[in-house]
This record gives C-alpha cells, sequence and structure tokens, in this order.
C-alpha cells in the first residue's frame, strides 16, 4: 500500500490498498463529512454512522496513507506528557480525566476487535519506563507519584524486558499492540457495510461555515451538516498551526538471530526517548525500536537519524537483518495536550477538528472519536472542556508555544536572507535535493537517481516559509507547520492543500 514517505513502512509490506465501493462524489446532503482517512477519521465515522448519522469518509490519497501508515502502534496509557507535569499544568482532577481517557480509548480499540472478529495481531500489554541516572531517578519517583494518583495501575520493578542497563522502572498494566492498517480496514469495511460512504484521492480544497458546510474538493462539491477535520492538522490557516509544532519520528523493524524479541513496550527517559515493541507480522517477528525525533525539516542529514537508530538496536541485540525503515510525523501540541472539538474560528459551530496528537497517536485518535461523537449526538462527554480547542492556558505550554512560534519566525526569515549560491546545477549529487540560488531565482531543486532535474518553488504555498529535502523519505518538508511535497511539488500531507509551482529548468537556463 501507498503511504506518505518513499521508506516502506513494516505496515505497508505486502498490503494493498484498500479498495472502496464508491469511486464518485454523491449528490446527497451529509450529515456529517469526515476528512482524513486514519485512524481518527475511520474511527470517528463508524462511530457516527452506528449512531444514525449518515458519514461520508474523504481522504486525499488512500486509506492509511499519512501517519496510521507510519506509526509504531503502541496502544498506552501511559503517554508521552507525564502525568505529573499534566498534574501541575492542569491540576489533580484533570490529569485523572486524562488516565481515564486513555482507558476508554483503549476500550474502544478492544471492543471493536471482539465486536467485529478483526484479526490484527492485537495482544495485551505492559509498559515499562525505566531511568538510566540520578536526574532520571528522580524524574521517574514523580512520575510514578502522579501516574498512580491519575489513576493508573503501576510498580516498581527490577527486571525489564530489554538489554539495556538501567538504575530503576517502573511497569504499568493494561496497555497494548497491535497492526495498525489491518485495523483500520476492518472498521473501514464496517463502515462500508453499515451504509458509509468512503471516497479515496478526493482532496478538500475549499469550504465554507455556513447553516450546511459546502466542501469544495478534487471530484467536485458536497454538502453536509458538520465537517471534521481528522487530517493529523488541520488544512487553511487557522490558530492551531500556531499551537502546532512538527516534529518527525524514526523507525525501524529488525528480525533477531537469537529469536530473543521482548516482551511487551518499553521506553527510557531521554529527550528524544527510544520506545521497543515487538509485532509478528505474516508469521515472521520483528523487533521494533523507535526514536532520535526533532522537528520536521530542521535535520540536514536525515538517512543519518536512521543509521543512530540502527547502531542503537545494534548495541543491544543480535540483529540478524533490517528489512524495514522509516519515519512519520506527528505534531506536538503546546501545553501537553490533543486538541479535540470546536475548529477556532468557525462562525456557525459546523467544523470540528482532532490535532495535536504528540507521540500518541492511536491512543489520542479513539479518545478523538469518542468525544466528537458525542459532540455530534448530543451526549455529554466528560473529556469536552479538557481537550477544547478553544481552551486558554496562560501558564500550560506558554514557553513552548513562544519557543515553537520564534522558530518559525526564524525559519521565515531564514528563508528569504540565507539561501545557498550555487554556481552550477550539475552540483547536486544523484539523489540529493537543495533549495539554492541560481541566477538570483531561489529554486527547491532535487536530482534523481537517473540525472534528471526536478525544480519547483520553494515558498511552501500554506503559510510561505521555505521548504527543505528530507532524504530519507525523499520529499520536500515545510519546517514551520509540516506541509509535505514530493520532488515535482505535489502535495503529500497537508495543511497545504496546493503544489509547490513547478520552475521549467530548460525555459529558465534559456533566459540567462
Amino acid at each position: 500500500m501507498q503511504r506518505d514517505g518513499a521508506a516502506i513502512s513494516l505496515w505497508q509490506h505486502n498490503i494493498p490498498d484498500y479498495e472502496t465501493k464508491h469511486n464518485t462524489l454523491p449528490t446527497a446532503l451529509f450529515d456529517v463529512i469526515i476528512v482524513g482517512g486514519g485512524i481518527t477519521g475511520i474511527t470517528t465515522a463508524l462511530l457516527l454512522q452506528k449512531s444514525g448519522k449518515q458519514c461520508l469518509l474523504l481522504e486525499s490519497n488512500t486509506l492509511g496513507f499519512g501517519t496510521t501508515g507510519g506509526t509504531t502502534a503502541h496502544l498506552n496509557t501511559l503517554i508521552d506528557t507525564p502525568y505529573n507535569t499534566i498534574a501541575k499544568d492542569f491540576g489533580e482532577k484533570n490529569a485523572q480525566l486524562v488516565a481515564n481517557a486513555t482507558k476508554d480509548a483503549l476500550a474502544l480499540i478492544r471492543s471493536n476487535i471482539t465486536t467485529y472478529n478483526i484479526d490484527c495481531g492485537y495482544q495485551d500489554q505492559i509498559a515499562y519506563l525505566y531511568s538510566q541516572n540520578e536526574q532520571q531517578d528522580k524524574e521517574l519517583d514523580d512520575i510514578m507519584q502522579a501516574t498512580a494518583n491519575a489513576g493508573l495501575v503501576l510498580s516498581y520493578v527490577k527486571e525489564i524486558p530489554i538489554p539495556v542497563p538501567f538504575t530503576k522502572a517502573i511497569r504499568v498494566e493494561n496497555q497494548g499492540k497491535f497492526h495498525p492498517i489491518d485495523y483500520i480496514f476492518a472498521l473501514a469495511k464496517q463502515f462500508e457495510e453499515s451504509g458509509g460512504t468512503i471516497l479515496q484521492h478526493c482532496r478538500v480544497t475549499n469550504w465554507n461555515d455556513d447553516e450546511h458546510v459546502m466542501v469544495e474538493t478534487s471530484l467536485g462539491k458536497v454538502e453536509g451538516r458538520k465537517l471534521i477535520f481528522a487530517t493529523h492538522i488541520p488544512p487553511g490557516i487557522s490558530l492551531l498551526h500556531l499551537r502546532c509544532a512538527p516534529y518527525r519520528s524514526y523507525a525501524i523493524a529488525v528480525e533477531l538471530n537469537n529469536d530473543r524479541y521482548p516482551d511487551d513496550l518499553i521506553y527510557d527517559m531521554y529527550n528524544p526517548y527510544h520506545y521497543h515493541r515487538t509485532q509478528e507480522v505474516m508469521e515472521q517477528k520483528y523487533l521494533i525500536v523507535g526514536g532520535e525525533d526533532h522537528k520536521t525539516a530542521h535535520e540536514a542529514n536525515t538517512d543519518a537519524c536512521l543509521l543512530n537508530l540502527e547502531a542503537y538496536v545494534r548495541k543491544y541485540y543480535d540483529v540478524k537483518a533490517v528489512p524495514f525503515k522509516w519515519s512519520s510525523q506527528y505534531y506536538e501540541p503546546a501545553d501537553g495536550l490533543p486538541y479535540i472539538g470546536h475548529m477556532p474560528g468557525s462562525p456557525k459551530g459546523n467544523i470540528y477538528v482532532a490535532t495535536g496528537f504528540s507521540g500518541n497517536g492511536m491512543t489520542w485518535s479513539q479518545v478523538s472519536a469518542l468525544v466528537l461523537h458525542d459532540l455530534l449526538t448530543d451526549v455529554q462527554s466528560p473529556y469536552e472542556d479538557l481537550f477544547s480547542p478553544r481552551r486558554i492556558k496562560p501558564v500550560a505550554g506558554f514557553t513552548t508555544f513562544v519557543k515553537e512560534n520564534a522558530d518559525v519566525a526564524k525559519e521565515f526569515v531564514k528563508g528569504f536572507f540565507t539561501r545557498e549560491k550555487v554556481e552550477s546545477l550539475s552540483d547536486l549529487a544523484h539523489g540529493e535535493g537543495r533549495v539554492i540560488t541560481y541566477e538570483g531565482e531561489k529554486i527547491a531543486l532535487y536530482k534523481d537517481e537517473a540525472g534528471q532535474l526536478h525544480a519547483v518553488n520553494p515558498v511552501c504555498v500554506h503559510m510561505k516559509c521555505h521548504v527543505a529535502w528530507n532524504i530519507a523519505e525523499q520529499s520536500w518538508d515545510c519546517p514551520c507547520h509540516g506541509a509535505r511535497y514530493d520532488c515535482d511539488g505535489n502535495v503529500i500531507t497537508g495543511p497545504a492543500s496546493s503544489n509547490l509551482k513547478k520552475i521549467d529548468i530548460e525555459e529558465m537556463v534559456e533566459k540567462q
């Protein structure tokens, strides 16, 4: 199946793209239009369809194309933002609400697997979090106490399932793992069998928020009473783009010589941290390890991130082969919690959004589905206010908000004043991409393995920052808000909704 990068993830392996029942845009008025064919959109669509809503799901590429196809699929209540931080910034009662929400999320996955008899390699797991020095020991003690206060079941342990030295460790019960694509394809099938409509290769290009929402797409116009953006980050320009920063994380799936594949989910406490788990796919076990995170387009050599991750794995494991290496994108929220609910700036209140999932997209996707279902079926959700995109927290996340947006401003200005001067277009190596200045013109230039040049305008169409080349995934990535394009400028992932402008190299050279 396809995904949003050149590197093949473990989940793509030997799985064809999902085939939908429909390929033309219906003319009906839908109760809810859901944009985004990842785990968030599909789960939300199924819940609403089962509740009597007539739903349409639109995906710009194919189901699972985005981050769902690149996740490492940890199902956890032990989330990236630790409970001591949540309790400090939001209060202990809200920390308990977060813990309850994550429990509900995993319960929804288990319920769907049982109800629909889904074969997706699901297993209950234990999560281990371990420290490796005195400073981390103290932080782990704080996390232990706050996590227990939030209501999770955990304890100190003297052993962990991986051969990595540690000083302290805790274990948290009732976690899980699964094959994410097998899971969402099964949900998509149930959604269609329940009367829902899925359209792939249907990009949303514009919309309004009137009494009814008119959505313009690459296949035409469609009308709905409500509109949900389950697109990882909403398209267009909104306040949420200032509150969410794009990051990339790396993963490898390896085969071991000695069959010592670790059970459960394991995390260290560095920043960025490493995370380990095992999954069996088509009767082959794989150790999956992730890490090396960085802000999108802020790392010049993304291949080095994968090499560093592989070196880390080889240090502790007897590696037989490394058949899969890939990366994926996530959005870090300013205050540590996702934004789920009414879209800020939506005048009629008919547009909803789910974004800012940090590194816990599998869990927050299910929380989003539950919250959005309640909002659109007039059920009082206990989590509505906590995760509201319209929340204002003057303390929580303020430092992160200032830092990330100062960084955006820096990248925006840098695009205009510090571009590289290249005297000859032949300076590029095969497979290399760079933003260059040629005879006064800024060009995002890529030379493919056959020596052919691909040139586009480097100005991101979203908010006019300048893109950078991602060698690992063969894409132009925006350092400000995470829009990504292929070597010919075609949109891979939003928030951009149109392509980079192509530049005709031959015509440009002839003018000189």
